[in-house]
């Protein structure tokens, strides 16, 4: 018999993202800028052994052709997932529609946000 957890993509991967994230919050707690959960969670990617490129460039085409733009999400991880951090009240259509350009730009299935600018953390899984 198959359950949810057996349809869940990179469970293991965003498991160990999650706990990141989480870690962070719990010594962070909200109200800082965004730079600073970004800094704090590449040092706990480091610790705990979570292949990541910071910032990585993706490049998005247009009519056939790519544009001299690129997005640049906070990390992808694993070589998979990508990741947005957001400090902001609450997370809105305008962060998750940016997290889905991201996807569709990098042609990654899986993606993260959270949010650390709230009590309590944050965060949504989507599948593209």
């Amino acid at each position: 018999m198959r359950t949810i957890e057996d349809d869940l993509i990179y469970r293991d991967e965003c498991y160990q993202i999650v706990g990141c994230c989480m870690d962070v919050h719990k010594q962070l707690g909200c109200g800082f800028k965004e730079a600073i959960y970004q800094e704090a969670l590449e040092r706990e990617f480091v610790d705990n052994a979570l292949s990541f490129e910071r910032e990585k460039r993706l490049k998005i085409q247009y009519i056939g052709k790519y544009l001299k733009k690129e997005h640049t999400p906070d990390f992808v991880c694993c070589g998979k997932i990508v990741l947005e951090l957001k400090a902001a009240r609450e997370l809105t259509e305008i962060h998750q529609a940016q997290l889905f350009n991201y996807l569709k730009a990098s042609k990654f299935r899986m993606g993260l946000l959270f949010n650390f600018g709230e009590t309590s953390l944050q965060f949504k899984r989507f599948i593209l």
